[in-house]
């Protein structure tokens, strides 16, 4: 694994955590209660309506009718909250509608002290967007699921499911989760497939891994591009089209090779925020991806072999 720089000081203050990107959807959440009688023909028509609710300059009457609907918006108001306040929420929302997905999502994020505790809380999260959203939604909504507000918390349980599953050991009830929640929101707004990809190359799935970047090829993250590179070498090694790949790669993002190979150390947190083609960025693949360059006979000193050549 590559190094890793210890620190005196591990505990971020609390005052600089970053906000919670999810109360940002408090807008779409009230808006899809604005629009649930009405019946429009088209985007435009949506579109239009909105527009001129703005500029109308009168209120939004934004009726929370459902027990569901008052807890998710309990649930944004706890995304919004510091501290112990996050948890208190969360644990109302839950009290006025067990079918709070979100409210599991939050207390698992929060409250579990170990990864089968955060999997139990993810697990019941899922099963609560199952029955709030019901059978017919996953058969007819498929492929674009997160165009619908409602659907998100589901979708960010079962995310935290997979992901705790993964780190457990239970490799394939994790990719399975994955490959089902890219099925459901094809253009993968919460960025699925990096977390997949890493896991079908580290479980040696490489035929499912190249299907996989293929789906994708507008991406041009260094996750994308050095997993592509990794694949052309462990299926042809270095051959003029994965030498070709590696640099490549190396363009995307030159700080890559830093981090994998240990040469510069990592620091103690994983970055909060992360730039295409930056030292953050680098960071991230390096920790996620470790394993498989290390256990990708010759690949590290390929690796290696390639920097040199570039830097001289």
């Amino acid at each position: 694994m590559p190094s890793k720089k210890r620190k005196n000081n591990e505990k971020t203050n609390a005052l600089t955590r970053p906000k919670d990107v999810r109360a940002l959807e408090r807008t779409s959440f009230e808006i899809s209660l604005l629009l649930r009688e009405k019946k429009f023909s088209s985007t435009d028509e949506v579109r239009r309506y909105i527009e001129n609710l703005i500029s109308s300059g009168q209120p939004f009457s934004f009726e929370k009718r459902t027990p569901l609907e008052k807890a998710q918006s309990l649930m944004y108001d706890a995304f919004e909250a510091e501290g112990a306040e996050r948890v208190k929420l969360a644990r109302e929302a839950l009290a006025i509608c067990p079918d709070c997905a979100d409210a599991y999502v939050l207390l698992a994020e929060e409250t579990a002290q170990s990864l089968q505790e955060a999997a139990a809380l993810y697990e019941k999260g899922v099963r609560a967007g199952e029955r709030a959203l019901g059978k017919g939604m996953f058969k007819e909504e498929a492929g674009h699921f997160w165009s619908i507000v409602v659907t998100r918390p589901y979708m960010r349980a079962r995310a935290g499911l997979a992901q705790c599953l993964w780190m457990m050991g239970e490799r394939a009830q994790a990719i399975d989760h994955f490959e089902d929640l890219l099925r459901l929101d094809s253009v993968d707004h919460l960025g699925l497939r990096h977390a997949l990809i890493h896991c079908l190359i580290e479980d040696g799935r490489d035929e499912a891994a190249v299907n996989l970047l293929d789906r994708y090829p507008e991406d041009k993250s260094a996750t994308w591009a050095y997993s592509h590179a990794l694949l052309h070498y462990r299926r042809s090694g270095e051959i003029k089209e994965s030498e070709q790949s590696l640099r490549r790669a190396l363009d995307v993002n030159p700080y890559v090779p830093f981090y994998l190979l240990g040469l510069w150390e990592l620091p103690d947190e994983l970055p909060t925020t992360i730039g295409l083609g930056d030292e953050n960025e680098a960071i991230v693949y390096a920790v996620e991806s470790w394993r498989s360059w290390e256990k990708t006979p010759g690949a590290l000193e390929w690796l290696a072999r390639n920097l040199m050549q570039r830097i001289q």
